[in-house]
């Protein structure tokens, strides 16, 4: 069975603050053969280590970039990520293979409902297609885009019980999506179609391998 090495590439700017990505980032590092890499935490200046962050890409099988999604993007330092890690020669262009083949995608909050991501909603586009420009990124890269996991109306989850409540079946399916993609159980065809992956996770991952009648 495949094994993947995942990375979650995380961006919160005040993730004291945080309503959805901090419980989400407690449950991704409990999961085995996941690196939990907060770059606001290693760049508190924003002065970014390109070579760490090759060698760190480089060293994993799967890219998940997890941030709340502002005016339609990232938070700032992953912009400034991509513009300087994705280098000419390395990432894509001439002699450009580095990510070729690795598998990625966005874990996304939003403030608003999900009713407001639709083409008849307020922001008038599908999350999907507000990612276009990470979709034609994975592209020029060789990487394989998948649909992305979207945590919405984050503002409805408080650090009472009651937000708790709200967001453990999200937190387990987050869980639930790492793992499969680690051991290769999640239909990554499907995945690349989809609109959203947290809705249809059950029918997108594959039970585990029986051995001797004995789920391992």
């Amino acid at each position: 069975m495949a094994h993947r090495r995942i990375l979650v590439v995380f961006a919160h700017p005040v993730l004291e603050r945080s309503r959805v990505n901090r419980r989400l980032v407690e449950a991704a590092r409990g999961v085995e053969s996941v690196t939990l890499h907060d770059v606001y935490e290693a760049y508190p200046t924003l002065d970014i280590d390109v070579r760490r962050e090759q060698a760190l890409l480089e060293s994993h099988d799967a890219i998940v970039f997890q941030h709340p999604f502002y005016w339609y993007s990232v938070p700032a330092i992953l912009k400034e990520w991509q513009d300087l890690v994705l280098e000419y020669g390395w990432a894509y262009g001439e002699g450009g293979r580095a990510l070729a083949g690795k598998i990625t995608l966005n874990a996304i909050s939003t403030g608003g409902p999900e009713s407001a991501y639709r083409k008849d909603g307020s922001n008038r586009f599908t999350m999907r297609e507000l990612l276009s420009p990470w979709d034609q990124t994975a592209h020029l890269c060789g990487m394989r885009f998948l649909a992305p996991f979207v945590t919405h109306a984050a503002l409805r989850v408080s650090a009472g019980k009651g937000g708790e409540a709200l967001l453990a079946p999200q937190r387990d399916r987050y869980v639930r999506l790492l793992e499969a993609l680690r051991d290769d159980r999640l239909d990554v065809e499907q995945a690349a179609l989809a609109e959203r992956l947290d809705p249809i996770l059950d029918a997108l991952i594959q039970p585990a391998a029986v051995v001797g009648g004995i789920a391992p």
